[in-house]
C-alpha cells in the first residue's frame, strides 16, 4: 500500500504525524556522525519515535569518499555496516544513495573507473543488507548536484550490474525534471523501483508549482508502484503546506490513472 511521508530532522516526527503522514525519512550522515553519547541519545529518539523512521537519505557524509583517489575501502565497510546494522535496529527499510559529493568523479579520474568504485560499493551494502530485508535506493542526482548517475535509466544501469535484492533504484520527480527525463522511464524501468522522492516547481512543495504530477503519478500507477512517496523540498509556510501537499499528493494518487 503506498505511503506518504517527508524528509524531515526526527524532531518533526510528531508534528508530521499530527498532520497525518504516515512514516518520516532522516538524513543519515549526521545521526551516524555523531559522538558515542550523542549517538545513544539520538538512537532512543528514533527508537521511540511517535512517527515510523521508514526511510533514510543523505547516506554518507561528503568527507567520506566512495569515488576518487581519497577512497578509503576499510572506512567505508565500517560505516555501511554500523549504518545497516543501526537503521534496521530502527525498523526502516529504505536507505537512499544520494551523497553527490562523496561520490563526486574528481577531475582527472577516468569514468572507467569510478564505475568500477561504485559497483564496488554496492557490493558492499548488498553483503551488509543480504538477510535484513533493507534496501539502498541508488539515487540519480542532477548534473548540478552529481558528475555520475544522473537519471534513473543510469541508476539502473548500475543495479543491473550487481543484480542483488537489495540494490535498487530510486525516481526523484525534482531531479528528472531538471535533467528533462522522461517520465515514461519509471514504468520502462518498473522492476527496478523501490522509492520516490517529490517536489514542486522550484523544489518547493508538491501542489504549489507546475509539475504534471498527472502525468507522473499515471505512470508510478501504470509501473505498479505501491512503494513509499516521500516530499523532499523548501517549505516556506509550513502549517500550511504541510498538510496541503500530502492532500495534493493523496489526490493526485487516487486520480491516476
Amino acid at each position: 500500500m503506498t505511503a506518504f511521508g517527508w524528509c524531515m530532522g526526527i524532531e518533526h516526527a510528531e508534528e508530521l504525524g499530527k498532520f497525518g503522514f504516515d512514516y518520516i525519512e532522516c538524513p543519515l550522515a549526521s545521526f551516524m556522525q555523531e559522538n558515542d553519547d550523542a549517538f545513544k541519545k539520538s538512537l532512543q529518539r528514533y527508537l521511540d519515535s511517535p512517527l515510523p523512521v521508514r526511510a533514510w537519505n543523505v547516506m554518507f557524509p561528503g568527507d567520506l569518499r566512495v569515488v576518487g583517489p581519497e577512497v578509503q575501502p576499510d572506512r567505508i565497510r565500517s560505516y555501511v555496516a554500523r549504518a545497516v546494522e543501526t537503521v534496521n535496529r530502527i525498523g526502516s527499510s529504505i536507505v537512499v544513495f544520494g551523497s553527490g559529493r562523496s561520490r563526486h568523479v574528481p577531475e582527472g579520474w577516468s569514468r572507467e573507473r569510478a564505475e568500477h568504485q561504485i559497483v564496488e560499493l554496492l557490493n558492499i551494502m548488498a553483503d551488509e543488507c543480504s538477510g535484513t530485508g533493507l534496501v539502498i535506493a541508488i539515487e540519480p542526482l542532477n548534473t548540478k548536484e552529481s558528475n555520475i548517475i544522473n537519471s534513473v535509466a543510469e541508476g539502473v544501469h548500475f543495479a543491473r550490474q550487481i543484480n542483488r535484492s537489495p540494490i535498487r533504484v530510486l525516481a526523484d520527480f525534482y531531479h528528472m525534471d531538471e535533467e528533462g527525463e522522461a517520465l515514461d522511464t519509471i514504468s520502462e524501468h518498473k522492476d527496478w523501483l523501490a522509492h520516490i522522492h517529490v517536489a514542486d516547481t522550484g523544489r518547493l512543495a508538491p501542489g504549489t508549482g507546475a509539475y504534471p504530477y498527472e502525468r507522473f503519478m499515471a505512470e508510478l500507477r501504470a509501473a505498479g508502484y505501491q512503494g513509499m512517496i516521500s516530499a523532499e523540498c523548501t517549505l516556506r509556510e509550513r502549517d500550511s503546506e504541510l498538510p496541503a501537499s500530502l492532500s495534493f499528493l493523496k489526490q493526485q494518487w487516487l486520480q491516476a490513472k
